[in-house]
């Protein structure tokens, strides 16, 4: 704060001298310091600096060469956290009916982000939505109100200001935009109103191809309407949309097959789909369906082939899960140590870490907590095998 006010100080004296240079030539004659400008000094010596800093601002008088001063303050005030005195210098600028248009527009810019620092989330909103028809500023405040109406989960206006926004800035938002959608059915999906989910997660395609999160809810809607060929169908597009999340549909891949009693079918997708794409949960379902139809040594001898091209802590936790049954003696000893070891090693591992922050945790947030950006938690396994 007392940086502050020496600056204000300082600015007030350059300003005050500047007017005094613009006035007509007299005879040198005794500077006369304003008294505001030596009361100010005065509480700046007694270390009365808040009491100071406002004498100095009522100094300023608001015109074109000091309008920036103003604005500067401001934005430094909200930086150091005291928002009430950003949003009084800002409100002072807006009340002075002879700014000029570019200074009343970012004086509002200024004061909408003040509100939005204070938490002040339907004030902020207001200033915003002014400022979308001011062409200086309508991108930033699109930018704003999108972020406002994500951390409100007013999904709908998301969706409008995201359009607005591309159609500012010509910058695609479709991949944003399908989350969105996507975050409209989850809602619909979570009070079974699955007739008005269907058509969000068409939307969501529509606007990007390749969200995956789509295609997960849209099988669920039909899995739990009992159409599983359906579900199969919108599964089967994720190996082409992104295949590091098969990891979240092969369970449901599975059960759908089930559920149709097409075992062999699902046992050659699997197959053709670890030749494509090779990752651990394809090889955990596979390994499962081997162990089942010829016994825990194929199966064990199965993973074992896939952990040496492709190894990872979760490919050799179940490689020795199958192998330690038909192991004896010492060697089950060891095997039964080692498994307890990496039970616990993969217990104190995230199952999903943000690609853009490193942000890691137990669920897959489809928008990271940390960076808020979407689509960049990845499935942990994925990360390992990248790095092995």
């Amino acid at each position: 704060m007392l940086k502050i006010a020496i600056f204000l100080a300082c600015i007030g004296l350059a300003w005050y001298l500047g007017r005094r240079s613009h006035r007509p030539k007299e005879p040198p004659r005794k500077i006369n310091l304003p008294r505001d400008y030596l009361i100010g000094l005065n509480f700046l010596l007694n270390e009365e600096t808040d009491k100071a800093v406002d004498i100095f601002i009522k100094m300023l008088e608001v015109d074109s060469d000091t309008v920036e001063t103003h604005l500067a303050v401001g934005k430094l005030f909200r930086k150091r956290g005291e928002v009430d005195r950003a949003i009084r210098i800002h409100q002072n600028l807006i009340a002075r009916p002879q700014l000029e248009k570019i200074y009343r527009e970012q004086s509002l810019f200024e004061l909408g982000q003040d509100y939005l620092s204070a938490g002040v989330l339907d004030r902020a909103e207001r200033i915003f939505l002014d400022l979308v028809n001011a062409k200086s500023h309508a991108a930033g405040a699109l930018r704003i109100l999108i972020d406002i109406y994500q951390q409100e989960k007013d999904w709908k206006n998301a969706v409008e200001m995201a359009h607005k926004y591309e159609a500012v800035t010509r910058q695609s938002m479709q991949p944003v935009i399908a989350h969105y959608y996507c975050e409209l059915a989850e809602i619909a999906y979570q009070k079974r109103q699955y007739e008005e989910a269907l058509p969000y997660l068409k939307k969501a395609l529509a606007s990007d191809h390749s969200c995956v999160r789509a295609s997960l809810l849209q099988a669920k809607v039909f899995i739990e309407r009992g159409e599983y060929k359906s579900a199969l169908s919108s599964l089967k597009k994720i190996k082409n949309q992104n295949p590091d999340y098969l990891s979240e549909a092969i369970e449901l891949l599975a059960s759908c097959y089930e559920k149709i009693g097409d075992e062999e079918s699902l046992v050659l997708y699997l197959k053709q789909l670890l030749d494509e794409h090779p990752r651990v949960p394809v090889v955990l379902i596979l390994a499962e369906r081997i162990r089942k139809r010829k016994g825990d040594k194929v199966a064990a001898k199965f993973v074992a082939d896939y952990v040496r091209r492709y190894p990872s802590l979760r490919g050799l936790y179940t490689f020795v899960n199958l192998y330690i049954s038909s192991a004896e003696g010492r060697a089950k000893e060891d095997l039964h140590i080692l498994q307890n070891l990496m039970k616990k090693l993969l217990a104190d591992k995230s199952d999903y870490q943000c690609n853009s922050c490193g942000f890691s945790g137990k669920s897959l947030h489809w928008q990271c907590p940390g960076c808020k950006e979407w689509s960049t938690m990845l499935p942990a396994y994925r990360l390992e095998e990248e790095f092995a």
